[in-house]
């Protein structure tokens, strides 16, 4: 059903701001401070493209208002999920959805502070499975910082689907620097794809990114083997690694071990090898 599909893809989506998040041990002084930055950096994107997956649950490329909309979230499970200052509205010309923060800064549920728009524009309509999307932000701010991104959401069929992630930026506040980037995930479903339940849900992930940090500092993430995530584990990837490398020809290896729902992961750099704990 479209419901859980979509729902099984936020969850998805959500578990990428894990990807490449941690919080080092104190005697962790192997881990390059570039890639720790880079690291810090790309779990902003992560975030958001959860966001925006999130944000095409609210609607099929219906009016969410309509009374006959099959498969779109309450006025209830939206203000949960996206505060209560948050509006939805829907053009069904274009089916266009957006949802809107205000001109002042919205608290969130998630601890962080919006303002602005997330746009989604629905690419086919598909009520059946997961719909193509091209999400888009207008005067967005988190935290006082500016995020700029175009995300692509491609239906693959069978529960998986594709996120591209282009003229991406985040211009920090307070003259703290731009991170930008491009990035293209694939998330395949292989288990529970046609069943009502979301908890017996399993994707494999892969995918690359590419960008400069907030400190100029260039980079390339590689899924080396790909990320396990189950619907079971909400926070966290259970299994695969991920490789980082920047300009300065620092290499970092993350591994999220194999298989258990924990917040414990590895960082190997220069052959040594930490254990650290995912925020």
């Amino acid at each position: 059903m479209r419901t859980s599909n979509l729902r099984t893809l936020a969850l998805a989506c959500l578990a990428s701001a894990a990807l490449l998040t941690s919080s080092c041990n104190r005697n962790n002084d192997a881990t390059p401070a570039d890639d720790i930055t880079t690291a810090e950096d790309r779990s902003e994107d992560n975030s958001e493209t959860a966001m925006s997956s999130d944000v095409t649950q609210m609607a099929g490329p219906v009016d969410p208002q309509a009374a006959n909309s099959p498969n779109i979230l309450t006025e209830a499970d939206f203000h949960a999920r996206f505060g209560a200052c948050a509006t939805r509205s829907f053009n069904a010309t274009t089916r266009t959805l957006t949802i809107d923060f205000g001109t002042t800064n919205c608290s969130c549920p998630d601890g962080r502070y919006r303002r602005g728009k997330i746009i989604v524009r629905f690419t086919t309509d598909v009520n059946t499975r997961p719909s193509g999307a091209v999400v888009t932000r207008e005067n967005y701010f988190v935290n006082d910082n500016q995020h700029t991104a175009t995300r692509t959401f491609t239906d693959l069929g069978a529960g998986s689907f594709t996120v591209a992630v282009t003229n991406a930026s985040i211009i920090r506040a307070n003259n703290g620097g731009t991170h930008s980037w491009t990035a293209n995930w694939t998330f395949t479903r292989t288990a529970g794809f046609g069943t009502p339940q979301v908890s017996d849900d399993v994707y494999s992930v892969s995918g690359s990114s590419t960008g400069t940090n907030r400190n100029g500092v260039g980079y390339t993430t590689t899924i080396a083997t790909p990320l396990v995530k189950r619907a079971d584990c909400f926070k966290y990837f259970v299994q695969g690694t991920v490789s980082i490398t920047n300009s300065n020809n620092k290499t970092m290896t993350l591994d999220y071990g194999n298989g258990n729902c924990d917040n414990v992961a590895t960082v190997t750099v220069n052959g040594h090898t930490r254990t650290i704990t995912l925020r």
